[in-house]
């Protein structure tokens, strides 16, 4: 397996992955898809964090950190989604290896602070918890456990000091 930062080329393939992981009922278009593609057009983008599980040359898994801030102060954080793995390739540990991928290159850019809304029993391998334990609300805070963050180290090992706030999505995420 490769893990990287997707490239031009990697767009339909993620796409495709995105919406065969997402798929719906009724055949429609998950708002997934539209999210990514909406997010490469936006502010938000962090072109190298958007990472790829590769194997065989085949895409098989994929997780995004977009830039979202903390208000008041307009702090920088993250946040994390979606994140997919083909269906014929789950239960394998592409998820869990692209997303671990995306967050080390995080902290190795400076970025302190990722915001998900997720499986709790999922996201605690990595560190996140609650993000009501640090007073951070958002569009989906309401929904409880669910809402978590993760404190990234710094380069020194150090932890920062977690803002309290309101977590600001860029537009694109008002379609989920």
């Amino acid at each position: 397996m490769r893990l990287r930062p997707e490239g031009p080329a990697d767009h339909p393939d993620i796409r495709r992955l995105v919406a065969q992981a997402f798929a719906r009922s009724d055949g429609g278009s998950p708002p997934e898809v539209r999210l990514v593609e909406a997010l490469r057009g936006s502010d938000a983008w962090l072109p190298e964090l958007s990472m790829v599980a590769e194997v065989d040359g085949e895409v098989v898994g994929y997780a995004l950190l977009s830039r979202v801030w903390v208000q008041p102060g307009r702090i920088p954080a993250l946040a994390l989604g979606p994140v997919a793995v083909l269906p014929g390739r789950q239960r394998r540990g592409y998820g869990r290896d692209v997303v671990q991928a995306a967050l080390d290159a995080a902290a190795e850019l400076g970025e302190r602070l990722v915001v998900v809304l997720g499986n709790p029993a999922y996201y605690r391998r990595f560190g996140f918890i609650p993000a009501a334990r640090f007073g951070l609300t958002g569009p989906w805070s309401g929904l409880g456990d669910p809402w978590q963050v993760l404190v990234l180290p710094s380069v020194d090992g150090s932890r920062p000091v977690v803002p309290s706030g309101e977590v600001a999505y860029p537009p694109p995420w008002s379609q989920v």
